[in-house]
């Protein structure tokens, strides 16, 4: 500070700055000429002592109180069981005087609100797709065996995840939602196709235990190279996403990971299992001769 400007009661310092090339530099000030009375150049260092001071220190404040933020990365673990583990040693440890208190902001509050949408958002999505499942096989027996594709598809998403070492995260669940559509997607057009294989055979009259084997190894085939085609281009396209190390990889690879795992896993059970159940609900049903033609078409 040079001087202070009087103006009545107010006072005003008065402050030289030099551009930030001159002034990062001690020496470099301690050298600049300045005037003495008589004209003399002389050096700054000469007539003034240089110090470094730290100056006024920022207050912030929220909700009409003083705020101390902290800031932490989390690495090698998820970040909920860090923040648990946090939660639970500055209470044991930490004895805050009264009107302090901690709380927890930035991704974790991020992910505290996405979770909480998604606890709604998941079971929604569910019982719409049942709802949307029931209207197109009319029966909430048949739309249960397409609908158990998805915990199928779950196992693979998870084992993949886990082998991988990510932690569970919102990119994860988007993953997840992802892969639920596809996996239930592909049930349903296995099942059409054994639904017409079956019609087929009904068409022409009564169906007894073999037409119904015989139509479900027809359609099941049928079903076999769309199905392998579409989790290769499938795969063809997530796969390169889990050697990317550009911009958003930490985020799309989290994305891509459970829908590589998940797909291979629901491929597995659309294409063995599904056919099994099918077998046996239309074995059931001819017993209790509720056998009939559905009219469906892929």
């Amino acid at each position: 500070m040079l001087s202070t400007v009087v103006e009545g009661r107010d006072r005003f310092p008065v402050r030289l700055r030099y551009l930030r090339d001159y002034r990062d530099n001690i020496p470099a000030i301690g050298h600049i000429l300045v005037s003495g009375m008589d004209g003399a150049q002389v050096p700054l260092s000469l007539v003034t002592r240089l110090l470094i001071s730290t100056g006024a220190p920022e207050i912030n404040s929220e909700g009409g109180l003083l705020r101390s933020l902290v800031f932490l990365n989390v690495r090698g673990r998820d970040m909920g069981s860090f923040v648990a583990e946090a939660r639970e040693k500055l209470e044991k440890n930490l004895k805050l005087p009264a009107g302090y208190y901690i709380t927890w902001s930035g991704q974790w509050e991020n992910q505290v609100r996405a979770k909480a949408r998604l606890q709604l958002l998941i079971p929604l999505v569910m019982v719409i797709i049942f709802i949307l499942l029931y209207f197109t096989f009319r029966s909430a027996l048949e739309a249960s065996m397409v609908m158990l594709s998805v915990p199928f598809a779950l196992v693979g998403g998870v084992y993949l995840v886990s082998a991988l070492g990510y932690n569970l995260s919102v990119a994860v669940w988007v993953g997840f939602i992802a892969l639920y559509g596809i996996a239930v997607e592909t049930g349903v057009v296995m099942v059409i196709y054994l639904h017409e294989a079956l019609d087929k055979k009904l068409i022409n009259g009564p169906c007894t235990e073999k037409d119904i084997y015989d139509a479900t190894f027809e359609g099941a085939v049928l079903r076999l190279r769309p199905k392998l085609m579409t989790v290769a281009v499938a795969l063809l396209g997530l796969v390169p996403v889990m050697w990317s190390t550009g911009t958003g990889a930490d985020v799309m690879k989290p994305i891509a990971a459970p829908m590589i795992g998940g797909m291979i896993s629901s491929a597995v059970h659309v294409l063995i299992m599904t056919p099994v159940i099918f077998v046996l609900m239309k074995k059931r049903d001819l017993k209790k001769g509720r056998l009939k033609y559905s009219g469906m078409k892929h």
